[in-house]
């Protein structure tokens, strides 16, 4: 069963490597700085999990956006970084990817903890369902891809891992060897420290938009763990120790091995 799996899993990657071009990989692999640092080993990986990906999720554009085949390869390589160690299985559940040229108004009612509903039509860059979609502006994708600690793929890719217990709290499914009460502590102590940072009005290390909730807080130290990663060490250790153990992967150590940059191969 196990020869069979890999058999058909490598006769879908064949299939898969078809709809695109060198040239559409070399434009997405150099659009994306986040991606420089890995191993070839690693973006031999992170490149046929894209290609899952793709195979697997529904990319959809909206509002007249054109989709190119190298923009589907920056979403799918970005999307599947948080899991290059966890498997697409983390993804599981949910198809379709929605992309909006700009800025997009969700216009819906949303009820909050305390029972009130009410009109969501904020502007948002992005947006995860908890049983449905992931929502993005190609505007802010490209705006987040500088090594700055704002990735909207990431962040909304956070959002769904959060919710593969059913409720985003700022908690995803643990791993076996990992310590709730460690996670609990560690996001605790600097989610409450970031507030007080927020309410008194002083400059935050990372996006002061995660004081708006636990989950908010996960998705956005998630973004900074894979662009930032000196920055979330130096303020928050154990928050990323405990990132580290969870995404089985440690960026800090992969930004400073001075490995030459790698990129994909097609055809290889």
């Amino acid at each position: 069963m196990v020869r069979l799996s890999d058999w058909w899993q490598t006769r879908i990657l064949e299939q898969e490597r078809l709809r695109f071009s060198a040239g559409d990989w070399e434009q997405a692999w150099a659009s994306l700085p986040l991606l420089r640092n890995l191993g070839s080993a690693e973006t031999e990986r992170l490149a046929d999990l894209a290609l899952l990906f793709l195979r697997d999720k529904s990319l959809e554009p909206a509002q007249g956006l054109l989709l190119t085949a190298p923009m589907r390869l920056m979403i799918a390589l970005q999307a599947c970084l948080p899991v290059l160690e966890l498997g697409l299985d983390w993804y599981r559940g949910w198809y379709a990817v929605i992309l909006y040229p700009d800025a997009f108004v969700p216009a819906r009612e949303v009820m909050d903890e305390d029972g009130l509903v009410w009109l969501d039509n904020e502007a948002k860059s992005g947006e995860a369902w908890e049983q449905g979609p992931v929502i993005l502006s190609w505007a802010d994708v490209e705006a987040g891809l500088e090594l700055d600690g704002y990735n909207v793929v990431i962040h909304e890719l956070a959002h769904k891992l959060d919710m593969r217990d059913g409720v985003a709290n700022g908690c995803p499914p643990l791993h076996d060897d990992m310590s709730a009460v460690a996670w609990k502590a560690a996001f605790s102590r600097a989610y409450d420290a970031l507030c007080r940072q927020v309410d008194a009005d002083e400059e935050t290390v990372i996006d002061p938009y995660a004081a708006e909730s636990p989950a908010e807080f996960f998705a956005v130290v998630s973004e900074s763990f894979f662009e930032v990663s000196a920055l979330l060490v130096s303020e928050y250790p154990d928050v990323y120790a405990q990132l580290r153990a969870f995404y089985r992967q440690d960026p800090l150590r992969r930004h400073g091995s001075g490995e030459p940059a790698c990129r994909f191969v097609p055809g290889r």
